[in-house]
């Protein structure tokens, strides 16, 4: 039996994991701000549309994702995650005009749980872009394929 894969094969396998993996988190981001929308409506409106906008963009790009491996989906959805981030961060230090009650509230669940699917985004993405840039010495030796090994040794 040979075990040898094609370099193609395994680049579709992994293209194909990261666009799913992608396509979850941004799937997640959404409902994260989704569970916390109604809240935001009453307190402060302006914050319930930017969770709008923002639901309504992870659901398009996890929908990109699906169809495409752009480098434009990957940099829209880190700049997505990480603006989601910024204002996490925002609203937990300086606060935001008439959205002062979270300021130091660190601790709340959603918001830790929509950290880390936002920085694994980033760094999802990050990485893919990564080695797309700089080809497969970008890719830790820890985190590559034997094919990846077996080829770079051959090199």
């Amino acid at each position: 039996m040979n075990h040898e894969h094609s370099p193609h094969l395994t680049h579709a396998v992994r293209d194909g994991v990261a666009r799913g993996l992608a396509a979850v988190g941004m799937a997640g981001i959404g409902l994260i701000h989704l569970l916390d929308a109604p809240g935001k409506f009453t307190e402060t409106p302006y914050m319930g549309w930017m969770y709008v906008g923002l639901i309504l963009s992870s659901l398009g790009i996890a929908y990109a994702f699906v169809r495409t491996s752009s480098p434009k989906v990957w940099l829209a959805a880190a700049g997505l995650a990480a603006s989601a981030m910024v204002g996490f961060i925002l609203t937990r230090t300086v606060g935001l005009p008439q959205a002062h009650g979270d300021i130091g509230n660190w601790s709340e669940p959603l918001g830790m749980a929509s950290l880390f699917v936002e920085g694994a985004l980033v760094a999802l993405s990050g990485a893919v872009l990564a080695e797309r840039r700089f080809g497969r010495a970008a890719v830790p030796v820890a985190l590559r394929t034997d094919d990846q090994n077996r080829m770079r040794a051959a090199a």
